[in-house]
């Protein structure tokens, strides 16, 4: 007996972020208005506050906004990277031509991006930040396509999410080898030696949540110490957790179920909250014309949705990859235009490429919600009329 091919744990998660990704919008809104008003200070204080603290000798006292970031997000990244798992078992990329899409796709979200970059700013003092425009921000990018509804198929959904997830490793990849001044090996050693230990749980048949969810805390805590975002770790611990392919729930989609909520309308909000505190300045208008600006916005705005769409193209043109079912080419350049919301990513990378220059790293900022911004109405207009669009022109070749 298998499962229905459209898992009721996916329609809930996409149900449920159909109205967090109303909440969302409104706490980038509050974000905005907080930043720029007399509570801005106090609220950068929040963020920059130090909770937690060191038990047992572990180094566990952070600021605000690193346990949204690194904290939070790690859940989200586990829920995402659940839902990816799945679909590899049973679902939509189940097969190599179906699960070969969203990574070339995700390559496609990358070169074009950066070389763009590089083509307005080689040679200048902004040309360290070519990787800002490779990062596509999956949560936004997944409430906003959330917010279409059922004008879009479930798998494009998950395409979406698949493609997003290579996007954002192949991005934290970059940042350890080209944006890391200090990687600790050993911390991974120990983080990819508990994953191992995990994977054999999974062997072993191995169905207590808590003999994942508990390493799981600590691959998070040795990816962090190590240098590289501690996200990752969220992805880890999901692709050892069991699935099974008959009707019985497994470990997997239990932790979905009881994610499903949090993340919808406690994660993905606090997240917004936190990473949308920009703070309008007068040099920023100026930096959207600049070299820097205009690369950040081409790159995240045409590049990422040629490269994402061309890519794809060539994957099923090549039969190298399949295209997501019920999908029309009219979905995979909505699906480019969304992988344009580079934001929170983004401006990490920005941070590290531009810590010593906060003027430049103002324009980057401005640039990257400009051109988030920019994506995200685009991909949703464009998405949410794409039934009428396809219906006459689904056959036509791209």
């Amino acid at each position: 007996m298998t499962k229905p091919t459209n898992p009721l744990s996916f329609k809930r998660f996409f149900v449920s972020t159909s109205s967090g990704g109303v909440i969302l919008i409104i706490c980038v809104i509050i974000s905005l208005i907080i930043a720029n008003s007399g509570a801005g200070p106090g609220f950068e204080t929040l963020l920059a506050t130090e909770i937690g603290g060191n038990p047992a000798g572990l180094q566990l006292r952070y600021p605000v906004l690193l346990w949204v970031n690194d904290g939070l997000m790690a859940i989200f990244f586990l829920f995402v990277g659940l839902e990816i798992k799945r679909e590899m078992v049973e679902g939509e990329l189940s097969s190599f031509k179906k699960a070969s899409l969203p990574i070339l796709a995700a390559l496609g979200g990358i070169l074009p991006p950066a070389l763009i970059y590089l083509a307005f700013n080689a040679g200048t003092e902004t040309a360290d930040g070519w990787a800002i425009p490779m990062a596509t921000d999956i949560a936004f990018a997944l409430a906003i396509i959330s917010m279409v509804g059922k004008r879009v198929p479930s798998s494009l959904k998950i395409f979406l999410s698949a493609l997003a997830i290579v996007d954002d490793l192949i991005a934290i990849l970059v940042i350890a080898l080209f944006y890391s001044a200090d990687i600790h090996y050993s911390y991974l050693l120990y983080a990819l030696g508990i994953f191992a230990f995990l994977l054999l749980l999974n062997k072993l048949k191995v169905k207590s949540l808590a003999a994942y969810l508990i390493p799981g805390l600590f691959i998070w805590y040795f990816i962090h110490h190590s240098g590289v975002h501690a996200t990752i770790a969220g992805v880890l611990t999901a692709l050892a957790i069991p699935t099974t392919k008959d009707a019985t729930e497994s470990p997997l989609e239990k932790l979905e179920h009881i994610l499903i909520n949090p993340v919808s309308f406690v994660i993905m909000p606090i997240f917004a909250l936190a990473n949308t505190n920009i703070t309008f300045e007068l040099p920023m208008l100026n930096g959207l014309v600049s070299t820097l600006g205009l690369g950040i916005i081409a790159g995240l705005v045409i590049g990422k949705t040629v490269g994402i769409t061309l890519f794809s193209w060539i994957a099923v043109r090549f039969k190298i990859g399949q295209m997501p079912r019920h999908a029309t080419w009219m979905h995979i350049i909505g699906v480019g235009m969304l992988g344009g919301i580079g934001f929170t990513m983004s401006i990490f990378i920005a941070l590290l490429s531009f810590a010593g220059n906060a003027s430049v790293l103002s324009e980057a900022k401005f640039s990257i919600l400009t051109a988030s911004v920019i994506s995200g109405v685009m991909g949703y207009i464009w998405l949410h009329r794409a039934k009428s669009i396809t219906s006459e022109s689904e056959s036509a070749p791209l």
